[in-house]
This record gives structure tokens, sequence and C-alpha cells, in this order.
């Protein structure tokens, strides 16, 4: 696209004489993905001046700089000074992307737990429908058998977009896009015109980030009360935020729901460890479903995706069809059976309402004992350490506290702000996680359920300045390998 063109309504100045005709190839705020002919828009982040990359890009072959930084004072092909750079930002990222997204439905969800269940359910469903569905969520982003690694739950702006075109181009006619606290309060998303957007829950989380829990809730709001008219909010109506929500947005409310009266709700529910059965009551009519994801919590998530389903024109039968058909979530409540006479599961849960609800899930359909192995995340949140031990103390039968990803922290102090809130002593500190691991597997008797908590999908520690690989699955099954065959090691 000529740079005349693509400024247009978005930089008032005059252009320099000689950039006028330049023809841009890519836009990009991220130095290290600049490829000749890209334009180069120069971000402030919030430990660093994004100015600094910008004899970066112009090495890889940016023709045009977006800065507003007016202390730079380097030398570039075409430097535009900008009063905003995000601002201007996203004017041209739509200008570059926006067209060729027309048409793509994208669906947004977020809340502190459950998004990356509801994207597979969703998808699963209006693939039942016939209709080609990207995701873009926190353990990866996808179109059909293709499939990107995720940096982040929601990507950066940029990346957003070009994947957004990229969909359509393949053919897609939806998105489902899990969208973070972070990618909301930095502007990720920001133009996206979502047709749907789910709200979980809002729970604790993320407050090494956010101020307390309303700046949180608030950067969570930001996804509903930019929807138009037109679109739909599907709002969980048990959660105090989400009531509070719904008088926030523009968008066609929806509720779901198990104890307050929504439009969505759930009755004659019946859990088990081999998955979830119960009846979907709406205003369109009463109908059974049956999934093989375990738990009260992800009633829920069933009855969300249902509603969008409905949302987007999909039948019952395919409603139906794509919930049974999605009968496991990576790193969620997700089984490993290796023909062991005990239940071990993996689970993503890092934040005290997320293992609350895994601990509870099980408690309500086993009668024997509980075996859990968790730890919490350093450079986090560490308020929800305490409770996250309170919560294990006092769901589960035995606990093993190790590492989770401690990051530049001592390991002992995680585990020790962990400790703190227990209010039993029936617990171990184990800080390797395989030693954990391995001692939690050999203790498991007969249909007692072993419980592995915080990394999930994850196939990675990290230790101060160190990345290590850890793949929990392969762990657990070397584990219980050994213990069917009596092998020494893990």
């Amino acid at each position: 696209m000529r740079l005349v063109d693509l400024l247009k309504d978005i930089y008032d100045d005059a252009l320099p004489e000689p950039c006028e005709d330049i023809d841009v190839q890519s836009v990009c705020s991220d130095s290290r993905e600049v490829a000749p002919g890209s334009l180069f828009v120069a971000l402030r982040g919030p430990k660093e001046e994004g100015s600094r990359y910008i004899p970066d890009a112009v090495q890889n072959g940016a023709r045009v700089i977006v800065t507003d930084c007016a202390d730079w004072r380097g030398s570039a092909p075409c430097v535009l000074r900008v009063p905003d750079a995000q601002r201007c930002l996203q004017k041209l990222v739509w200008r570059f992307y926006g067209d060729a997204c027309q048409g793509l439905r994208v669906i947004g969800v977020t809340g502190t737990n459950g998004k990356t269940t509801i994207t597979y359910l969703v998808e699963s469903i209006l693939k039942q429908a016939g209709r080609s569905c990207g995701v873009v969520g926190t353990i990866n982003s996808r179109l059909g058998d293709t499939v990107w690694p995720s940096k982040n739950t929601t990507p950066g702006l940029v990346e957003n977009f070009r994947f957004l075109s990229g969909l359509a181009s393949q053919g897609a006619e939806a998105c489902v896009m899990e969208v973070s606290s972070h990618g909301l309060h930095q502007g990720r998303v920001e133009g996206i015109p979502f047709v749907q957007a789910v709200l979980t829950n809002v729970t604790q989380d993320h407050l090494d980030y956010h101020q307390n829990m309303e700046d949180y809730f608030l950067a969570k709001s930001r996804l509903f009360v930019s929807l138009s008219a037109q679109s739909t909010a599907v709002i969980n109506g048990d959660d105090p935020y989400g009531r509070r929500l719904c008088s926030l947005t523009k968008g066609r409310l929806l509720t779901y729901g198990v104890e307050s009266p929504a439009d969505f709700m759930a009755e004659e529910i019946r859990l088990s460890l081999s998955g979830t059965e119960f009846y979907v009551v709406t205003p369109h009519g009463r109908c059974q479903v049956k999934s093989g994801l375990i738990g009260q919590h992800n009633v829920y998530n069933i009855l969300a995706a249902c509603a969008v389903g409905l949302g987007e024109g999909v039948s019952w039968e395919h409603i139906q069809t794509g919930v049974e058909s999605c009968v496991s979530v990576p790193g969620r409540m997700e089984a490993i059976r290796c023909g062991q006479p005990f239940h071990v599961f993996i689970d993503y849960a890092h934040t005290e309402d997320a293992l609350q609800n895994v601990l509870r899930a099980i408690r309500a359909i086993s009668r024997t004992r509980i075996i859990l192995v968790f730890g919490c995340g350093g450079d986090r949140d560490a308020g929800k350490r305490p409770k996250m031990g309170r919560v294990a103390s006092e769901f589960a039968d035995h606990v093993i506290v190790t590492n989770d990803n401690p990051r530049s922290e001592p390991p002992q102090q995680i585990i020790d702000q962990i400790l703190s809130g227990f209010t039993h002593d029936r617990y171990r500190v184990i800080q390797d996680r395989t030693a954990a691991i391995e001692a939690a597997v050999q203790a498991a008797g007969m249909g007692d359920v072993v419980l592995l908590a915080g990394k999930g999908h994850e196939n990675y520690q990290i230790f101060k300045n160190q990345t290590v690989p850890f793949d929990e699955k392969a762990i657990v099954r070397q584990c219980l390998y050994k213990r069917m065959s009596g092998s020494s090691s893990c």
C-alpha cells in the first residue's frame, strides 16, 4: 500500500517529498519482525522506550518510522512524528489489515478462568456446523490442522490483525479469541470488531500487574463496553462482576448460570470422573448435553459455549455434537491413563478460584483420597499464594508443595508464602517437581486421585534467567511406568 494512502486522515502533516511514493509492505511494532519495506511504529513500553529499537528496525529494512518520542535524534529513511504512537498504530493497522478481516466473525472470551476450554468448545461447535474457525489462545493459535505457537494469551495488536487477515484469506468464517486483561489494558485488541464477547468470571489474579480487583475488572470490562448494539454479550450471571457488567454493555445480553435465573441454565446435573451430563434450559427449549469434561466449572463453560453457538445461528443438533466431540482440553483436567489403579489429572489451575473449582469437582464425585501437587509462579501476584494454600489444605487429603515457575524469586520464599495459608500439617515440601510427581504417584492407593495443578499444557519451567524443558505429561507417564514395572527411576 502506498504510504500516502495508508496515512490518509491519520497523519495530518505534509509528508516529506521522498516519502510519498513509498510502498509499505507491512506494519510492525516489533523490530524483530521488520522486513524490507516495513513501516515501524516505536511504542512506549511499561519499562522502556520503544525508540531505542528504531536503529534495529532500520537495519532490518524499515522504510518508515513512526514515533512520539520527541528526544529521538537518529536517522532513518522517513521519520514521522505523531502525538500518540499507540493510537496511530491502531489506525494504521486497521487501515492496512482491516479490509481483509471484513466478514470474519470474531468472538472474544475473557475472564479469570475457563477461557481456553470455551474456545475449544466453540471451535468444536462451529466445526460441526461446517464452519471454518480459527483460534487465538493460551495453548496455541490454529486453523484446522495448522498450528502456531503462542507467546502470550492475547498477542499484540499487529499480530492479531495480521492473523485475522490471514484467516480470512484462507477462507475462515470465524475466529474465537482468548482476551486477557493484559491484552485489553494494553490495547492489543483495540479496533477488532467482536460480534460476541464472553465473560467467564472475575476472581483474583494478576494483581502484580493491576493495582487492585477494581482495576482488574475495569480491564476486563473494556471488551464489553466497546461492543456495538449489533453484537452479543454472553455473561456469567452467577458471578458478581458479571452481574455488574450487564449494565455496562451496549451489546445484546445473554446470561448463563446455575444458581441465579439466566437465559441459559443447567438442570439435572450429573457429574462423574468420566464426564458431565445435564440439561440446558433456554428460552428456545430444553436439551440434554453430555461431555467428557469434568466438574461443575465445566458446566458453566459448556453453557457459555452453547449460548455462543445459538448466537451464531448453530442448530441444537450441531451444538450437542460439538460439545460431545470436545472430549478433552490440553492441560485442563486432562486425564493420564496408563492402566494404573488410580486417577491422575493435569490441570492449569493457578489461581485460588481455579484450584478450588477443580478440587471441589473431584471431591463431589470421589470419596477416595485426593493427593495434590502444586506450587505458585514467581514474579506474579504473591497475594494469592496463601489463599491457594488455604484451598489446598481444605480440599485435598495430602499436599505436596513444589515449584511451578519460580522465575527470579527464591523457590523457598514462594513455598513459605503458600504454607502460611495451610490449616493442617498434612503436606510435604519437595522443591523438585519431578520428584514431587514421583512421590505422589508412589503414594497413591486404589481409586485415589492425583491432581497436578499449575503447569497444565506448559512444557517448560522458568528458573531465574533459565527456561528448561518440562513435559509434565511425559514425566507422569514415566513415573507411572516406574511404579507398575518396578523400574528404579522416572
